[in-house]
């Protein structure tokens, strides 16, 4: 009985070790994303392609939308002397060429969401390869995104921004 007591503790203290030393293998860190991205060497450029491809779209539509005034404008000038085949004819216009801006419109607003991504991907990607190289050099199992307030609570952790800033050199 004595023996079976003495080995029931020595398998006890073998797991609490085993699970202490597990433990004390982990090392968290966390960043703000939000802030490192908005950082990071090359969004300006990113920002004017964007504005400049926004602005194109843009462009696009106020001339559709110039050529529908213009058109209801003339509609509206010579409605009284127009037959019934060229009113119906012109209002077939007008209202094609509203669909098409409404289309237009839809198009566009998927296309910009697209081209942000496109453009924002790369930038992305690099700071999260220069987080997860950071935590590597330095030991880390686990980075935390702080912006995204994951954690309701968590043992005070190490913040990682001026590792990941040095190895993409940003200041």
């Amino acid at each position: 009985m004595k023996n079976l007591f003495k080995i029931i503790i020595v398998i006890s203290l073998i797991a609490l070790s085993t699970t202490s030393m597990a433990q004390g293998k982990n090392k968290f860190g966390h960043i703000d994303f939000a802030k490192l991205y908005s950082q990071m060497p090359g969004l300006d450029s990113v920002k004017l392609a964007f504005t400049d491809y926004n602005q194109s779209i843009q462009d696009q539509f106020a001339a559709m939308q110039t050529e529908l005034e213009s058109k209801f404008m003339d509609y509206q000038a010579n409605l009284s002397s127009m037959s019934d085949i060229i009113r119906q004819t012109k209002e077939a216009e007008i209202n094609d060429l509203k669909g098409r801006m409404d289309a237009f419109e839809v198009q566009a607003t998927q296309d910009l969401q697209n081209k942000e991504l496109e453009l924002t991907t790369p930038i992305i990607e690099e700071a999260r390869e220069a987080v997860k190289e950071a935590a590597k050099e330095n030991g880390y199992t686990y980075i935390f995104n702080s912006t995204e307030g994951l954690l309701l609570y968590a043992e005070p952790s190490d913040d990682i921004m001026p590792i990941v800033k040095k190895k993409l050199s940003i200041e």
